[in-house]
Protein backbone atom coordinates (compact mmCIF):
# COMPACT_ATOMS: atom_id res chain seq x y z
CA UNK A 1 0.00 0.00 0.00
CA UNK A 2 1.24 3.48 -0.95
CA UNK A 3 -0.05 6.63 0.74
CA UNK A 4 -0.04 9.85 -1.31
CA UNK A 5 -0.26 13.01 0.79
CA UNK A 6 -1.05 15.79 -1.68
CA UNK A 7 -3.45 18.71 -1.21
CA UNK A 8 -4.05 19.36 -4.91
CA UNK A 9 -6.94 17.05 -5.81
CA UNK A 10 -6.19 16.77 -9.54
CA UNK A 11 -2.52 15.93 -8.91
CA UNK A 12 -3.48 13.46 -6.18
CA UNK A 13 -6.00 11.66 -8.38
CA UNK A 14 -3.52 11.43 -11.26
CA UNK A 15 -0.87 10.00 -8.92
CA UNK A 16 -3.31 7.43 -7.54
CA UNK A 17 -4.51 6.46 -11.02
CA UNK A 18 -0.94 6.00 -12.27
CA UNK A 19 0.13 3.95 -9.25
CA UNK A 20 -2.90 1.69 -9.49
CA UNK A 21 -2.34 1.25 -13.23
CA UNK A 22 1.25 0.21 -12.42
CA UNK A 23 -0.08 -2.50 -10.10
CA UNK A 24 0.19 -0.78 -6.73
CA UNK A 25 -2.53 -0.32 -4.13
CA UNK A 26 -2.69 3.37 -3.27
CA UNK A 27 -4.68 5.76 -1.11
CA UNK A 28 -4.66 9.56 -1.14
CA UNK A 29 -4.91 12.20 1.58
CA UNK A 30 -5.42 15.96 1.15
CA UNK A 31 -3.83 16.97 4.46
CA UNK A 32 -1.73 15.85 7.41
CA UNK A 33 -4.72 15.20 9.66
CA UNK A 34 -6.32 12.58 7.44
CA UNK A 35 -2.93 11.01 6.80
CA UNK A 36 -2.16 10.67 10.52
CA UNK A 37 -5.55 9.09 11.17
CA UNK A 38 -4.97 6.51 8.44
CA UNK A 39 -1.47 5.88 9.73
CA UNK A 40 -2.83 4.94 13.15
CA UNK A 41 -4.88 2.22 11.47
CA UNK A 42 -2.24 0.98 9.05
CA UNK A 43 1.42 1.64 8.22
CA UNK A 44 1.86 1.59 4.42
CA UNK A 45 4.80 0.29 2.40
CA UNK A 46 5.75 3.78 1.21
CA UNK A 47 4.61 7.42 1.46
CA UNK A 48 4.77 10.08 -1.23
CA UNK A 49 4.71 13.24 0.88
CA UNK A 50 4.15 16.77 -0.39
CA UNK A 51 6.08 19.42 1.53
CA UNK A 52 3.45 22.18 1.11
CA UNK A 53 0.26 21.12 2.91
CA UNK A 54 -2.54 23.28 4.37
CA UNK A 55 -2.37 22.15 8.01
CA UNK A 56 1.11 20.77 8.63
CA UNK A 57 4.10 20.86 6.32
CA UNK A 58 5.76 17.73 5.00
CA UNK A 59 9.06 18.36 6.78
CA UNK A 60 7.29 18.38 10.15
CA UNK A 61 5.45 15.18 9.22
CA UNK A 62 8.72 13.54 8.19
CA UNK A 63 10.30 14.43 11.53
CA UNK A 64 7.38 12.80 13.35
CA UNK A 65 7.62 9.67 11.21
CA UNK A 66 11.31 9.26 11.98
CA UNK A 67 10.74 9.70 15.74
CA UNK A 68 8.03 7.01 15.88
CA UNK A 69 9.28 3.41 16.24
CA UNK A 70 6.38 2.22 14.04
CA UNK A 71 7.41 4.41 11.13
CA UNK A 72 11.11 5.18 11.64
CA UNK A 73 12.04 2.92 8.69
CA UNK A 74 9.00 3.76 6.54
CA UNK A 75 10.18 4.71 3.01
CA UNK A 76 9.28 8.33 2.20
CA UNK A 77 9.57 10.17 -1.11
CA UNK A 78 9.24 13.94 -0.71
CA UNK A 79 7.40 15.89 -3.41
CA UNK A 80 7.17 19.66 -3.69
CA UNK A 81 6.75 22.52 -6.12
CA UNK A 82 9.80 24.06 -4.50
CA UNK A 83 12.62 22.87 -6.67
CA UNK A 84 15.26 24.44 -4.46
CA UNK A 85 18.42 22.67 -3.39
CA UNK A 86 17.70 23.64 0.24
CA UNK A 87 14.38 21.75 0.34
CA UNK A 88 15.95 18.71 -1.28
CA UNK A 89 18.94 18.59 1.05
CA UNK A 90 16.81 19.35 4.12
CA UNK A 91 14.39 16.53 3.33
CA UNK A 92 17.13 14.00 2.63
CA UNK A 93 19.06 15.00 5.75
CA UNK A 94 15.94 14.41 7.84
CA UNK A 95 15.59 10.88 6.51
CA UNK A 96 13.64 11.08 3.23
CA UNK A 97 14.52 8.21 0.90
CA UNK A 98 14.12 10.15 -2.35
CA UNK A 99 12.88 13.44 -3.76
CA UNK A 100 10.55 14.48 -6.61
CA UNK A 101 10.52 18.10 -7.78
CA UNK A 102 7.24 19.26 -9.30
CA UNK A 103 6.22 19.11 -12.01
CA UNK A 104 7.36 15.50 -12.32
CA UNK A 105 6.33 12.89 -14.86
CA UNK A 106 4.13 10.03 -13.71
CA UNK A 107 6.51 7.41 -15.12
CA UNK A 108 9.36 9.04 -13.22
CA UNK A 109 7.27 8.76 -10.05
CA UNK A 110 6.61 5.06 -10.64
CA UNK A 111 10.29 4.45 -11.36
CA UNK A 112 11.31 6.21 -8.11
CA UNK A 113 8.70 4.27 -6.13
CA UNK A 114 9.96 0.94 -7.47
CA UNK A 115 13.58 1.86 -6.78
CA UNK A 116 12.89 2.96 -3.19
CA UNK A 117 10.81 -0.16 -2.46
CA UNK A 118 13.58 -2.39 -3.85
CA UNK A 119 16.17 -0.63 -1.71
CA UNK A 120 13.96 -0.78 1.38
CA UNK A 121 13.37 -4.49 0.81
CA UNK A 122 17.10 -5.18 0.58
CA UNK A 123 17.80 -3.14 3.72
CA UNK A 124 15.05 -4.95 5.61
CA UNK A 125 16.42 -8.31 4.50
CA UNK A 126 19.92 -7.32 5.57
CA UNK A 127 18.65 -6.21 8.98
CA UNK A 128 16.86 -9.52 9.42
CA UNK A 129 20.08 -11.36 8.60
CA UNK A 130 22.10 -9.53 11.25
CA UNK A 131 21.83 -10.27 14.98
CA UNK A 132 23.47 -7.89 17.47
CA UNK A 133 23.86 -8.16 21.22
CA UNK A 134 26.40 -6.05 23.06
CA UNK A 135 29.58 -6.01 21.02
CA UNK A 136 28.73 -9.27 19.25
CA UNK A 137 27.36 -9.23 15.70
CA UNK A 138 26.27 -12.30 13.73
CA UNK A 139 25.46 -12.23 10.03
CA UNK A 140 23.46 -15.37 9.30
CA UNK A 141 23.64 -14.78 5.52
CA UNK A 142 27.45 -14.85 5.41
CA UNK A 143 27.70 -17.18 8.45
CA UNK A 144 30.13 -14.79 10.13
CA UNK A 145 30.59 -13.47 13.66
CA UNK A 146 32.31 -10.25 14.72
CA UNK A 147 33.28 -9.02 18.17
CA UNK A 148 33.73 -5.24 18.27
CA UNK A 149 33.91 -5.31 14.47
CA UNK A 150 36.67 -7.93 14.33
CA UNK A 151 35.79 -11.25 12.70
CA UNK A 152 35.94 -14.24 15.05
CA UNK A 153 36.38 -17.82 13.83
CA UNK A 154 33.93 -20.25 15.40
CA UNK A 155 33.43 -23.96 14.88
CA UNK A 156 30.10 -25.04 13.43
CA UNK A 157 28.71 -26.06 16.83
CA UNK A 158 29.98 -22.90 18.52
CA UNK A 159 28.26 -20.88 15.79
CA UNK A 160 24.99 -22.81 16.14
CA UNK A 161 25.13 -22.44 19.91
CA UNK A 162 25.71 -18.67 19.70
CA UNK A 163 22.98 -18.31 17.07
CA UNK A 164 20.48 -20.04 19.36
CA UNK A 165 21.44 -17.75 22.23
CA UNK A 166 21.28 -14.57 20.12
CA UNK A 167 17.89 -15.47 18.67
CA UNK A 168 16.54 -15.95 22.19
CA UNK A 169 18.08 -13.29 24.46
CA UNK A 170 17.00 -13.56 28.08
CA UNK A 171 15.80 -17.15 27.69
CA UNK A 172 17.37 -19.76 29.96
CA UNK A 173 18.26 -23.06 28.28
CA UNK A 174 18.90 -26.29 30.13
CA UNK A 175 21.91 -28.27 28.98
CA UNK A 176 19.53 -30.94 27.71
CA UNK A 177 17.61 -28.36 25.66
CA UNK A 178 20.87 -27.08 24.14
CA UNK A 179 21.86 -30.65 23.25
CA UNK A 180 18.54 -31.22 21.52
CA UNK A 181 18.65 -27.91 19.63
CA UNK A 182 22.29 -27.86 18.58
CA UNK A 183 23.35 -31.50 18.57
CA UNK A 184 19.92 -33.07 18.00
CA UNK A 185 19.88 -36.29 20.00
CA UNK A 186 23.30 -37.61 19.04
CA UNK A 187 24.83 -36.62 22.40
CA UNK A 188 21.81 -37.41 24.54
CA UNK A 189 22.79 -37.36 28.19
CA UNK A 190 26.31 -36.02 27.56
CA UNK A 191 25.74 -32.56 29.00
CA UNK A 192 29.48 -32.09 29.52
CA UNK A 193 29.65 -31.46 25.76
CA UNK A 194 27.60 -28.29 26.23
CA UNK A 195 29.86 -26.99 29.01
CA UNK A 196 32.97 -27.52 26.90
CA UNK A 197 31.54 -25.68 23.91
CA UNK A 198 30.18 -22.82 26.02
CA UNK A 199 33.65 -22.49 27.53
CA UNK A 200 35.43 -22.28 24.17
CA UNK A 201 32.74 -19.92 22.84
CA UNK A 202 33.21 -17.58 25.79
CA UNK A 203 36.95 -17.56 25.20
CA UNK A 204 36.46 -16.49 21.61
CA UNK A 205 34.00 -13.75 22.60
CA UNK A 206 36.67 -12.10 24.72
CA UNK A 207 35.33 -9.27 26.87
CA UNK A 208 31.80 -10.11 25.67
CA UNK A 209 31.94 -13.56 27.27
CA UNK A 210 29.90 -12.38 30.25
CA UNK A 211 26.89 -12.01 27.96
CA UNK A 212 26.49 -15.77 28.34
CA UNK A 213 25.56 -16.37 31.95
CA UNK A 214 25.58 -19.64 33.81
CA UNK A 215 22.24 -20.23 35.53
CA UNK A 216 22.97 -22.42 38.53
CA UNK A 217 20.96 -25.63 38.51
CA UNK A 218 19.54 -24.87 35.06
CA UNK A 219 22.02 -24.16 32.28
CA UNK A 220 22.82 -20.98 30.33
CA UNK A 221 21.24 -17.70 29.26
CA UNK A 222 22.41 -14.89 26.98
CA UNK A 223 21.78 -11.40 28.34
CA UNK A 224 20.62 -8.46 26.21
CA UNK A 225 23.59 -6.41 27.40
CA UNK A 226 26.55 -6.55 29.77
Amino acid sequence: MIYCVEDDSSSRELMLYTLKTAGFRAEGFPDAGSFHRALRERVPDLVILDIMLPDEDGITILKKLRRDSRTEDLPVIMATAKGTEYDKVNGLDLGADDYLAKPFGMMEMVSRVKAVLRRAGREKEQKQNVLRIGGVEMDTASHSVKVHGEETELTLKEYDLLKLFMENPGRAFTREALLMNVWDSEYAGETRTVDVHVGTLRTKLGDQAALIRTIRGVGYRMENEL
